[in-house]
């Protein structure tokens, strides 16, 4: 090929891929645009929507008039909770006859607010189980059919007198205590995780009403008298009652980090007690 035509093929290479790019980039911009005409058409919604803030959809980008988050598409926080149902973990809370009513759902309302978290009740047997207060929680499931459990949450109450010579129970929380990544309690229920052997050589506390009887089921757990909750590793034990949501919250803090523990704290309108080692309650006995 003379030089001439090698410069007219040259050119004319260079015009076709000229003109391939330009193709290129305005199919791009269509389908960009295309995008962002289809977000636009969408509603857009709170992150949390339905937990705990309300199924509204918005017509327009901007924060939650509820909890302040940042609205996100319909799809984009659809991706999200598909995510997030992805990585659940099982909490497990055991309910026996004369269960503490607030040392069970006030962790339940707590660690309810938090997508990443399944919540489910277990009994001896399943099915209606009365606190001592007379109301009714329902167990979805007996010992015999209880899933796979990541955390577990023992309550208190007068009904721990019973369950203390409980051998099915405390073999119960043996077993699935061995298996879960992480075993709480509230109040008495700390007295049961003793009775079975569980916090032998840790750290833990209790309901300073109950301390004594907690006391009593081992003489090997280093027991901290001034707590509202303690930590040790893969246990976590509170004090009386409504220590329970400042050790949820504690829990959430340490699963999921500080910011969303907060988030919790807003939403539900509670005044996270942060600072484990300073508990009134120690101080009027």
């Amino acid at each position: 090929m003379n030089a001439p035509r090698r410069l007219v093929a040259l050119f004319c290479c260079a015009v076709a891929a000229a003109f391939l790019l330009v193709v290129a980039d305005a199919r791009r911009a269509v389908a960009q645009e295309g995008a962002r005409a289809a977000q636009e058409a969408e509603p857009w919604w709170c992150v949390m929507r339905g937990k705990p803030c309300d199924l509204v959809d918005h017509a327009a980008a901007g924060n939650c008039p509820q909890c302040g988050m940042a609205l996100q598409s319909r799809s984009a926080v659809i991706a999200l909770q598909a995510a997030q149902a992805a990585k659940q973990k099982t909490v497990g809370v055991v309910l026996y006859p004369g269960f503490e009513l607030l040392d069970a759902c006030g962790p339940l309302e707590m660690w309810g607010n938090v997508a990443e978290l399944r919540l489910v009740t277990v009994s001896q047997r399943s099915g209606r189980v009365n606190s001592i207060q007379g109301v009714a929680l329902v167990a979805d499931h007996s010992f015999a059919d209880c899933p796979e459990l990541d955390l577990l949450m023992v309550p208190g109450g007068m009904g721990t007198l019973k369950e203390l010579e409980n051998e099915a129970f405390l073999a119960f929380l043996r077993e699935r205590s061995e298996r879960a990544e992480l075993t709480t309690s509230v109040c008495s229920g700390s007295a049961l995780l003793a009775k079975a052997g569980l916090l032998d050589g840790r750290k833990a506390t209790s309901n300073k009403l109950w301390f004594d009887l907690a006391v009593k089921q081992s003489g090997a757990v280093e027991w901290v008298y001034e707590a509202r909750w303690v930590d040790d590793g893969e246990f976590v034990t509170s004090s009386g009652v409504s220590a329970g949501m400042d050790m949820a919250l504690h829990v959430i803090e340490r699963l999921y980090g500080k910011a969303r523990a907060e988030q919790v704290a807003a939403w539900t309108e509670y005044q996270w007690h942060r600072d484990p080692s300073v508990d009134p309650f120690a101080k009027k006995r």
